[in-house]
């Protein structure tokens, strides 16, 4: 299990992390807010809820892990 889909990607099992390109661009966009004179403290807070579960079948095949079908529907990312 790792904390970011790059690792399932590079022969990993699975990952379950938030969306880094979405903190990315909210991030920039943050930036961006405070570059153009909004003070820190009046941007409100953000939550960003989107988080992904990336799965590698091929690397269960491999260790003969059985990947309930349940599993594999939830998944954001499956490589096979």
């Amino acid at each position: 299990m790792f904390s970011e889909g790059f690792y399932v990607e590079t022969g990993g099992l699975a990952s379950y992390s938030p969306d880094l390109h979405a903190v990315g661009r909210q991030s920039a966009r943050l930036v961006d807010k405070i570059i153009r004179g909004t003070p820190p403290a009046d941007i409100p807070i953000e939550v960003d809820n989107r988080i992904q579960f990336s799965l590698n079948l091929k690397v269960a095949h491999t260790i003969g892990l059985t990947v309930p079908p349940e599993m594999v529907l939830r998944a954001s990312r499956v490589l096979q």
